[in-house]
C-alpha cells in the first residue's frame, strides 16, 4: 500500500500554519520538511515525526515504530492530527530542535 494523495493534502492543511512545508517524493512515499529540514516521513497513510525530546515532552505518551523495513523509529503520530493547532505546535517544536542540514559539498569542475 502507499500513501494516497488526499492523505498528504490532509497532512498539508494541517500544519500548514508550522513553517514553511515542502514534501518531496521519495522511493515511493514522502518526506515532509519545515523550513528546509526533514522532519517526518510519511508511508502508506501513516506520519512519521522524527524523534527529539521536546517532541517527546510535548507528545506526552509516544508510540514509536519504524517508517519502513530497517529504518529507525520515528514517532508515530495517530492520535493529534486532526487538531490543527496541537499538530502544527508538535510540528514547530520538532523543526526548532533538529539542526540545520549540511551544506552540500560543491561539486567540482572537471578540466
Amino acid at each position: 500500500m502507499s500513501t494516497s494523495q488526499e492523505f498528504i493534502t490532509y497532512i498539508l492543511e494541517n500544519i500548514e500554519v508550522a513553517g514553511v512545508i515542502t514534501f518531496r517524493k521519495m522511493f515511493g512515499e514522502y518526506a515532509f520538511y519545515c523550513d528546509g529540514k526533514v522532519i517526518a516521513l510519511v508511508c502508506d497513510d501513516q506520519f512519521f515525526l522524527k524523534p527529539t525530546i521536546k517532541g517527546r515532552k510535548f507528545i506526552g505518551d509516544v508510540i514509536e515504530a519504524p517508517p519502513y523495513n530497517g529504518a529507525k523509529n520515528y514517532f508515530l503520530i495517530e492520535e493529534g492530527i486532526e487538531d490543527r493547532k496541537w499538530f502544527s505546535r508538535l510540528i514547530r517544536i520538532t523543526a526548532d530542535e533538529i539542526p540545520e542540514p549540511k551544506p552540500r559539498p560543491k561539486k567540482k569542475r572537471s578540466e
